[in-house]
């Protein structure tokens, strides 16, 4: 099963922390998906065994949703003040929930654990 375009970006910004390197083409996206150059307002909320593990909202209308993606997934996993810095570990057991809240309500989709845990 794969997982859609926006949820991708979310764990690979992630990952770009974890392997301290840049690895996501912001051109390329924006060119192949020009609906991430839309200005909607984002939450990302991270899960371990359905527990909350990190959450981050921008609200921003000003920022891109694909900013707001790459921003609000890095935050989420390593300044939500509320737990602690993502592990390795954790990044392969955790759900990811992409909120966007559009004009005509909140669309919500949420990316299994890499790894899922018994």
């Amino acid at each position: 099963m794969s997982r859609s375009v926006l949820l991708q970006i979310a764990r690979d910004s992630i990952a770009e922390v974890l392997e301290a390197q840049i690895s996501i083409d912001r051109d390329a996206l924006l060119k192949e998906h020009p609906l991430l150059n839309e200005k909607i307002p984002t939450t990302i909320n991270l899960f371990i065994n359905r527990e909350l593990k990190g959450s981050y909202s921008i609200q921003n209308t000003n920022s891109s949703l694909l900013s707001n993606i790459i921003i609000g997934a890095k935050k989420a996993a390593f300044e939500d003040k509320k737990s602690s810095i993502l592990t390795t570990s954790e990044y392969l057991h955790c759900e990811v929930e992409l909120i966007l809240n559009t004009p005509d309500g909140d669309i919500s989709e949420t990316d299994p654990a890499i790894i899922l845990t018994l």
